[in-house]
């Protein structure tokens, strides 16, 4: 985590992952607008039923409330920076009862 209203942002969630191959985020959803970007390596990413594959340099917009996720595609480490539109990490995950939070103030 780079930025979050843990240390003292007021609308923006910024945060790095790293994801051995053949793993991923698995399908969530947020209530606001998120960007995704592949620093290094191979993503398959999907918005609903659409899917694409997403190598470095390249970003994908998730609309907020949309159902959504990626998994390393690639043999070697997906490096991925995500920016969310709040600053409070907050995503319901399909068939979790709860809501998954993380870096509140």
């Amino acid at each position: 985590m780079h930025i979050a209203a843990a240390n003292g942002a007021a609308e923006l969630c910024i945060f790095e992952q790293w994801v051995e191959p053949g793993t991923g985020a698995p399908t969530h959803s947020h209530s606001v607008e998120e960007v995704l970007t592949v620093i290094a390596g191979e993503a398959e990413m999907w918005i609903d039923d659409q899917r694409t594959v997403l190598a470095a340099g390249h970003s994908l917009i998730v609309p907020a409330l949309r159902r959504h996720g990626f998994r390393n595609i690639g043999s070697g480490m997906l490096h991925i920076q995500a920016v969310l539109a709040s600053p409070i990490f907050e995503a319901s995950f399909d068939g979790a009862a709860e809501p998954v939070k993380r870096w509140t103030p």
